[in-house]
């Protein structure tokens, strides 16, 4: 069992910056892949960005390239998520999750635990 707890969301003026982190309990924590998502009103759920378990490889959404950094910390059972040069469109409610298939992955139905989320809004 992977209990996931987010931190990090608010409110930011576009061209900003956040930093989104992800605690998880378990001794486990570094066995699994990590993913963020984000969920607009109105919108389905969709992929962000994904680390798999040894922190090596990276996955990112073509909207978020260049401007969103996952990253890992075992040691802190801790996944964060750098979001630059952030724009209106980014605004939603961000979930990370946990996938014990490993590797990067980018549907929902790959991840076993999710958190709750943090609210991410961005305003013009």
């Amino acid at each position: 069992q992977v209990q996931l707890v987010e931190s990090g969301g608010g409110l930011v003026q576009a061209g900003g910056s956040l930093r989104l982190s992800c605690a998880a309990s378990g001794r486990t924590f570094s066995s699994y892949a990590m993913g963020w998502f984000r969920q607009a009103p109105g919108k389905e759920r969709e992929f962000v960005a994904s680390i798999d378990w040894r922190g090596v490889s990276t996955y990112y959404e073509d909207s978020v390239k260049g401007r969103f950094t996952i990253s890992r910390d075992n040691a802190k059972n801790t996944v964060y998520l750098q979001m630059n040069s952030l724009k209106p469109e980014d605004t939603a409610v961000y979930y990370c999750a946990a996938a014990g298939i490993r590797r990067v992955a980018d549907r929902t139905g790959e991840y076993d635990y999710w958190g709750q989320g943090t609210q991410v809004t961005v305003s013009s």
